[in-house]
C-alpha cells in the first residue's frame, strides 16, 4: 500500500518490488533492484527512508525515518524479518539479521553484521566489519559490545547518550518523576499528521 503523508508520497523504481500487503507512508524512496517483503513498513514520519539498490527487506520489518535523523540504506543490505530501524543509517554490503533493533542516531559501518535479536542503541557508531553477536548490545561512539546481562555496563554509557532528550526533547526524568504523560501527549501530537493520509 502506497500511502501519501504530509503531501509525499513514496517513490518506487521501476526494477524494485514491493509486495502487496507492504506499506510505505510518505517520503519513501525506494532504488533499483530492491525487494520490500509482506507486511514490512517503511513510514517517514518526518524524516525520510531511502533505500539505495538492491536492498531487501524482509516480512515485517518496520523502517521510520524522524525529524532528526532520516533512514538511509545503502546498497546490499540485507534487513531481516522483524527487524526495527529509527532514524538510522546503514552502510554498503550490512547484514541485520532476524528480530535486530537500530535505534535513532546510529550509524552502522560497511559490511557489519548484526545478529539475531542484537541491539545498536541510541547514537552508537558500529564501525565497519563489526560483528554483534546474537543477542548482545552495541552502545556508544564508537559502539562497545556488552552481553545482555551487563546492564550496569550499558546503562553507564546508554545513560549520557539521553534517550528522552535526544528522541522526546525531554529531560531525564529526576527522582520520584515520571514523563511519560508528557512524552506520550508530545508524540501523539507528532503522530496526529497521519489523519490527513491519503491512500494513492
Amino acid at each position: 500500500m502506497l500511502i501519501e503523508h504530509n503531501g509525499q508520497s513514496p517513490s518506487v523504481d521501476p526494477t524494485a518490488y514491493v509486495a502487496p500487503n507492504a506499506t510505505l507512508c510518505g517520503d519513501v524512496r525506494v532504488g533499483p533492484h530492491c525487494q520490500v517483503l509482506f507486511g514490512a513498513v517503511l513510514t517517514a514520519d518526518g524524516g525520510p527512508v531511502v533505500l539505495e539498490e538492491h536492498v531487501v527487506v524482509m516480512e515485517n520489518a518496520v523502517l521510520r525515518g524522524t525529524p532528526r535523523d532520516p533512514v538511509r540504506v545503502g546498497r546490499h543490505v540485507l534487513v531481516g524479518p522483524m527487524a526495527y530501524l529509527t532514524g538510522c543509517s546503514v552502510a554498503d554490503e550490512v547484514f541485520l539479521a532476524t528480530g535486530t533493533r537500530i535505534f535513532n542516531g546510529a550509524r552502522i559501518g560497511s559490511r557489519a553484521e548484526v545478529r539475531i535479536s542484537a541491539v545498536v542503541h541510541l547514537r552508537s557508531v558500529l564501525p565497519e566489519s563489526t560483528v554483534v553477536p546474537i543477542g548482545w548490545v552495541a552502545v556508544g561512539d564508537p559502539a562497545r559490545l556488552f552481553a545482555p546481562s551487563e546492564h550496569e555496563q550499558i546503562w553507564e554509557i546508554q545513560r549520557e547518550l539521553d534517550f528522552p532528550g535526544y528522541v522526546f526533547g525531554l529531560p531525564r526524568d529526576a527522582s520520584g518523576e515520571n514523563t511519560m504523560p508528557e512524552m506520550t501527549r508530545r508524540y501523539g501530537r507528532a503522530l496526529e499528521r497521519h489523519r490527513t493520509n491519503r491512500i494513492l
